[in-house]
């Protein structure tokens, strides 16, 4: 491909340019504020009590789903795509967790960040070692964790569970998936009891890609006073 064949953006003047880039901003700031009504909304999503006990096979041993919470009142749980006959993770679930950075906003603001799989802890702790990773990383093998929170799915979930899309949205795209999917779940502590309040599945996912982002699909969000969230939520000066 020569030069003049080459796919790329028009060239304009200094002039037309901002003109196109100042039309453009005015849709950021829309999508900008219609982030921050969708987050409103979500922090006002109510919960569900997790009736059941679920156990997760760590570096120092076995842990309950409050145990994961390290003392913090909210986590965020990445449900990362490896099946047990799997002998290497996801692709993009490996690039997902990649692209994270410092994640210590997220201990300051009474959280804390898991990512859940439901091959061995052997195959886990090969696989994280091989890409030098330091975050925790748990195993639900041979838990029913992952099939109740739909990121492994086989002929018992229900269809208007896969997504939370209704049954005719499913019978649109031909078939309902199988096997491992990629997701993202937030839960809340109020002493030894836990709730459930968020999932997010397939490109649902893409939204969270750093500590704020992760805050966001929280309860509490970022606690910060730029934030229309609900009376008695934790909040402090967003610059201060």
């Amino acid at each position: 491909m020569t030069l003049t064949e080459t796919a790329m953006p028009k060239v304009v003047s200094k002039d037309e340019w901002l003109a196109e880039r100042t039309k453009l901003l005015t849709d950021e700031k829309a999508l900008t504020k219609e982030k921050d009504r969708v987050n409103a909304e979500r922090r006002r999503l109510p919960m569900v009590k997790v009736e059941k006990e679920y156990v997760f096979e760590g570096p120092s041993g076995k842990k309950t789903l409050t145990e994961l919470f390290e003392g913090q009142r909210q986590l965020v749980l990445y449900h990362f795509m490896f099946d047990p006959s799997w002998d290497t993770g996801c692709m993009g679930c490996t690039g997902f967790v990649d692209a994270i950075g410092d994640l210590s906003m997220l201990a300051e603001r009474n959280t804390t960040f898991v990512i859940v799989s439901r091959a061995p802890l052997a195959k886990l702790e090969a696989y994280k070692a091989s890409k030098s990773w330091d975050l925790p990383w748990y195993s639900s093998f041979e838990s029913d964790f992952n099939y109740d929170f739909h990121v492994t799915l086989d002929e018992s979930v229900a269809p208007i569970e896969y997504n939370y899309r209704t049954k005719a949205e499913l019978e649109a795209r031909g078939s309902s998936p199988k096997g491992e999917q990629p997701g993202i779940s937030v839960f809340f502590r109020d002493g030894d009891d836990v709730y459930h309040t968020y999932s997010a599945f397939e490109r649902g996912v893409e939204n969270v890609t750093d500590s704020y982002d992760m805050l966001d699909i929280t309860p509490y969000g970022r606690q910060e006073d730029f934030e229309d969230s609900p009376p008695g939520w934790p909040q402090k000066p967003t610059y201060g």
